[in-house]
């Protein structure tokens, strides 16, 4: 059974070891590391599930640190002589590996690549260890699946908690915005102090739903590593009664530490936070389908009929004529969740009309973006999909010659390789980025030449 829960955040400064005198200027933290350590020493678990951003990370699995132990140390720090050695839970660690099968969940040990402890982990264990230490760990890792699926992992803990005979207790690491104060680590940024002012507020009121609910590219700006780990701490109590006590935030060096506690005091029937939430996006979903237009229709009819029955569908006949006579590069993206699912397209037409574009490229993109498996029946209620009929593109001098709510960029070498970014993307907020990001999916260097082609779209969604 699960019989409490933290919030913590892991700078390594507030160790004394490493901090040598700065850790007191972040005093706040240190008492609240203290009454955390109290806290855990009070309800006696019997294992601690600790969810953490700094053990190894996969786009499309959840990893749970096999073996039977682990060792790590501070020396990148300069303090190898704090050192730690954790014994996991290896009876728990099964149940939940089983539970994920059965539910055909992407989590286990099967992928496990990080023998080490991480600093996610060892810097909550340095204080919990000076008040308790009579315990087993589950040490647990984030992916880049949507929140929801974060969520979900969590309710999944939760069931194998529940399972079994022993007092678990969940310990969420992560610091918050890293961006918070023009010295800090990565300069100052306006959407630092707005992270931490909501996700503390979410916290501090147990309003997990709401965990769901930051997209992604408001995450990448606040440039947090925590809310991930935070959001499979709400799945873990998904349904249940919780006291939250908010114990501190400090943002001393530009990055944000909080504290929450969350006491249990028994089922909620209201808190079950994902069913609603999922029941929402599923409604919100097919009423944008619904008002749709026929471009963002057809390519929708072309993925439910791929995915469900592994055919293409007939041309409709009452398709607007620009569909049916007229011929441009067409890119097809799927969304889900507000994540990215698959986007597929052709820079010019290669087929004899736009339906036909959009056909063929919302086959591929919903079957064939190799960053991505192919989608399933049980995503398609969840999917947004947007159709880009592009223009011709043209050749330009230089960035200055590029706006990114307005143009779309192609970036190529001289050896043939290409990159394309379309235009008005939500998290590319400059030129620079986005000529980066067209770099990257070409594989073309940093400081390698270049030549850069522009075009608008026609965005249908």
């Amino acid at each position: 059974m699960i019989i409490g829960a933290v919030m913590v955040p892991h700078p390594p400064i507030a160790v004394p070891e490493i901090g040598k005198g700065e850790e007191k200027k972040i005093q706040a933290t240190l008492d609240s590391f203290d009454a955390v350590a109290d806290y855990i020493a009070e309800r006696k678990p019997d294992t601690i599930v600790l969810t953490t951003p700094h053990t190894v990370m996969y786009r499309d699995w959840f990893n749970v640190s096999g073996g039977t132990d682990a060792c790590g140390d501070f020396g990148r720090y300069r303090a190898p002589k704090v050192s730690f050695h954790v014994t996991y839970d290896t009876e728990f660690v099964s149940r939940l590996e089983a539970i994920c099968r059965e539910e055909g969940f992407p989590a286990g040990t099967e992928y496990d690549r990080d023998p080490e402890l991480d600093q996610g982990t060892m810097v909550p264990l340095y204080f919990i260890n000076q008040k308790y230490k009579d315990c087993k760990l589950v040490r647990i890792g984030l992916s880049g699946y949507p929140l929801s699926m974060h969520y979900k992992l969590g309710t999944l803990i939760q069931k194998a908690a529940m399972e079994t005979d022993k007092r678990i207790l969940l310990a969420a690491s992560g610091d918050l915005s890293h961006c918070e104060a023009e010295d800090g680590p990565y300069g100052f940024k306006p959407e630092g102090p707005e992270y931490d002012a909501r996700i503390m507020k979410d916290m501090s009121s147990a309003s997990f739903g709401n965990l769901m609910r930051y997209s992604d590219s408001f995450l990448d700006k606040a440039q947090e590593c925590g809310h991930r780990s935070f959001t499979i701490l709400g799945g873990a109590l998904d349904g249940l009664a919780v006291t939250p006590r908010t114990l501190s935030h400090e943002a001393t060096f530009g990055v944000g530490y909080g504290f929450v506690i969350y006491d249990i005091a028994g089922q909620d029937d209201t808190r079950h936070f994902l069913d609603a939430y999922e029941s929402e996006m599923k409604t919100e979903c097919q009423t944008k389908t619904d008002a749709a237009d026929a471009y963002v229709k057809l390519a929708v009819s072309t993925i439910h009929e791929w995915v469900l029955h592994h055919r293409r569908p007939s041309l409709p006949q009452d398709l607007p004529a620009p569909l049916k006579q007229e011929k441009a590069g067409v890119f097809v993206s799927i969304h889900k969740l507000g994540s990215l699912r698959g986007c597929i397209g052709t820079i010019r037409p290669v087929r004899s009309c736009i339906a036909k574009e959009i056909i063929e490229n919302g086959i591929s993109a919903c079957t064939n973006d190799p960053r991505f498996e192919p989608v399933t029946p049980e995503e398609l209620p969840y999917l947004e999909v947007s159709v880009d009929v592009l223009q011709e593109p043209e050749p330009i001098g230089g960035p200055e010659d590029l706006d990114v709510k307005r143009y779309g960029v192609i970036v190529s070498s001289d050896d043939g390789r290409r990159g394309l970014l379309l235009p008005n993307l939500e998290g590319v907020d400059t030129v620079e980025e986005q000529i980066r990001i067209a770099r990257s999916k070409a594989g073309i260097g940093e400081y390698e030449d270049i030549h850069l082609e522009r075009f608008e779209v026609v965005r249908h969604e």
